[in-house]
């Protein structure tokens, strides 16, 4: 009798257990070894000829009655630099591989048609080509990001594409820009040596692929002093090999041939449960938001793997990890092409978008760029259009909350928490990445993925004097809530006010399935 009124007793004290909120919820900062500058080239994104990215969704042409600069939607470039995007890697993708640039340069009643043999196989009619890019570019205040074109395209090909858009010398291709309207090079930096070369790429080995990077790097010259920042093709998600060979083959060759690659790639999309089961971008279960999660935090786990492997061959880093294709993919919505890769963004996709920011402020030492896929109309966009409206995403408001860490110094953090778990699987409960901006105020980026419970935090700040303290916050009051056209936005970011100071700690108390910005200013 008395074993069966133990046995009660504590099966009754874990049921009432679940239903208490935790308190050893605990972030303590470490302002005193914060030294990494958090490089705004983190907070890139991606827009690729695919779908309504480019076509609709950025150019709509001189003659559109949507407004327009010469052809750039302005809304869109509006909200844009709002956000504080700071580059923009263009024109692919699997699409950079198949494109020529010539064919998208000069009089656009004379530039030849392609088809887009990866993307719904529509028509191209290179209407935008590297002139609009770099013009959009300009407009939107950010720097471009350019992928070369090896799987299809020639060493001599790439190497004119640089020599037109960087050198002010007297030459071929700078004549061609300057009839083309261009006269002053535009200097772009940042330069990808092909994509995903072991796929749509060229279905490459890896050792194959570095014989034509060097090749190609090679002849993408420096002009003046335009200094090139070369990215290689690195893994696909986890193919530690491919990572491997490449830094392998690359610490073998002399200092100077070493110059010629300054950025490693890595590819990974979170998926619902799977490539054959992607899941609904707005439909979806508990399960279903836990799956994915569970899998975006995966990203730390691949860095750190691969960062590893990087380090053994390269333990200056001279070589950075780029994260050029990242983000939330799922099926198509209804009735759209299933080439076009349209999307609804929902709550779930901003609390994903705040983990992978968080991630990445974390890794800042080693992490040179990263690229969402994409910025409009495509996968988890910032941004949706539908002929002259726009709407703009939960994620799009993230990014906008986060641009605070863009050249601040991040703050280590140390996080101990409780579990979120479904179905006897868990993943912490809280995520967080932290910064101090050049005017001393620091910025605190939490995320709550339990989309059911409110979190008690406990911050530590390690600071002695008073400080006063604002926020803001993204949740909602369904987790696959979204904004739509023709109405008011339901997940934006609001005022947030959860919080007390007091004796060098602040305690927060972060609504379910939210994600939270503090900022911290000394007295």
């Amino acid at each position: 009798m008395k074993n069966s009124k133990r046995i009660f007793l504590i099966i009754s004290l874990l049921t009432f257990a679940k239903f208490l909120p935790a308190q050893n919820n605990i972030v303590t900062l470490q302002p005193g070894k914060a030294q990494t500058i958090i490089s705004k080239h983190l907070y890139g994104h991606f827009a690729e000829h695919l779908g309504h990215c480019i076509y609709e969704g950025i150019w709509v042409g001189e003659n559109s009655a949507i407004p327009n600069v010469r052809g750039i939607r302005t809304d869109v470039v509006n909200a844009l630099r709002e956000m504080g995007i700071p580059n923009l890697r263009w024109p692919g993708g699997c699409f950079a591989d198949e494109y020529h640039w010539k064919n998208g340069i000069g009089p656009k009643d004379k530039r030849p048609t392609m088809i887009n043999t990866n993307w719904g196989e529509v028509t191209e009619d290179n209407s935008f080509g590297t002139n609009e890019f770099l013009d959009l570019c300009e407009q939107l205040g950010c720097e471009p990001v350019i992928t070369g074109n090896v799987g299809s395209g020639t060493v001599e090909e790439m190497s004119q594409w640089v020599e037109y858009i960087n050198s002010d010398n007297i030459s071929p291709m700078t004549d061609l820009r300057k009839a083309s309207g261009r006269e002053k090079a535009w200097k772009v930096k940042f330069w990808g040596i092909g994509n995903e070369s072991w796929g749509c790429g060229g279905a490459m080995s890896p050792e194959f692929y570095f014989d034509q990077m060097m090749r190609y790097s090679n002849f993408t010259r420096d002009y003046g002093d335009s200094k090139l920042f070369r990215v290689a093709v690195g893994p696909n998600v986890d193919d530690y090999n491919w990572t491997e060979t490449i830094m392998r083959l690359w610490s073998k060759k002399s200092w100077w041939e070493q110059r010629l690659m300054n950025g490693l790639s890595l590819h990974y999309y979170t998926l619902c449960h799977g490539w054959g089961d992607k899941g609904s971008a707005t439909v979806f279960t508990e399960k279903d938001w836990f799956s994915t999660l569970k899998n975006t935090c995966r990203i730390d786990e691949l860095i750190n793997k691969h960062l590893a492997i990087m380090d053994k061959y390269d333990p200056e880093h001279r070589v950075g990890l780029v994260v050029d294709e990242w983000g939330n993919w799922f099926d198509v919505e209804p009735g759209t092409n299933p080439g076009f890769l349209f999307q609804q963004n929902t709550l779930r996709d901003a609390i994903v978008s705040g983990i992978n920011l968080n991630t990445f402020n974390n890794h800042a030492d080693r992490i040179a760029m990263a690229n969402i896929a994409q910025m409009v109309n495509v996968l988890q966009s910032m941004i949706l259009t539908k002929k002259e409206q726009m709407v703009l995403t939960p994620t799009y408001y993230v990014f906008k909350m986060y641009k605070v860490h863009q050249g601040a110094t991040q703050i280590p953090v140390a996080v101990t928490c409780r579990d979120y778990k479904v179905d006897g699987e868990s993943i912490p409960s809280i995520n967080v990445s932290a910064s101090k901006d050049a005017s001393g105020k620091i910025h605190i980026t939490l995320v709550n993925l339990d989309p059911n419970t409110e979190n008690p935090v406990t911050i530590n700040l390690g600071l002695n004097q008073n400080v006063s303290v604002t926020g803001e916050v993204i949740t909602s009051k369904n987790m696959n809530d979204y904004n739509d056209f023709g109405k008011a936005p339901v997940v934006t970011t609001v005022k947030f006010d959860k919080f007390k100071f007091g004796n060098g700690q602040l305690n927060v108390t972060m609504p379910s399935k939210s994600v939270v910005c503090l900022e911290i200013t000394s007295k």
